[in-house]
């Protein structure tokens, strides 16, 4: 299944995977090499540590690989700019608190609420995805349920 991204999100995995490969991986290398040298493998804690790191390392570079093989990134002269997609700032009144709330939905990676990132993956970016202005939606969270209209979306 492929997972849509930002450019901006792919050259930011791209990137760390490139300092895991180079800098990271470099480091622990030397971290075991030195570790051993330091006598008793079965002992050594220094060693067992650095095999770790090593372990949690390579399944990082195997994800990151993985989720840059499968992903497509956002070409936004293909997208509808009346309705909800990836990177639309949207602003939305929640009906019941006659209150206003902007996101901007965002690939999963991406997400952070604190600056207003939301994922198209969540409860409340996944009900938002594929609206126009005007419309609205009921969403199920963990508190009970959102009546949100939309009321602005940007590109």
């Amino acid at each position: 299944m492929s997972r849509l991204l930002t450019r901006e999100a792919f050259e930011k995995l791209r990137e760390e995977l490139h300092e895991l490969k180079t800098r990271k991986r470099t480091e622990i290398a030397a971290a075991i090499a030195e570790a051993r040298e330091k006598g008793d493998l079965s002992e050594n804690a220094e060693y067992k540590a650095a095999r770790e790191a090593q372990r949690m390392l390579e399944a990082r570079i195997a994800e990151l690989e993985a989720m840059l093989a499968e992903s497509q990134v956002l070409d936004l002269s293909q997208i509808d700019p009346s309705r909800v997609n990836i990177s639309a700032q949207v602003r939305v009144r929640d009906i019941q608190k006659n209150k206003e709330y902007s996101y901007t939905i965002v690939p999963a990676p991406e997400a952070d609420l604190r600056q207003g990132k939301l994922s198209a993956e969540s409860p409340i970016g996944k009900a938002l995805l594929g609206k126009k202005i005007g419309d609205k939606v009921i969403v199920k969270v963990p508190a009970g349920e959102l009546h949100l209209e939309v009321l602005d979306i940007r590109y």
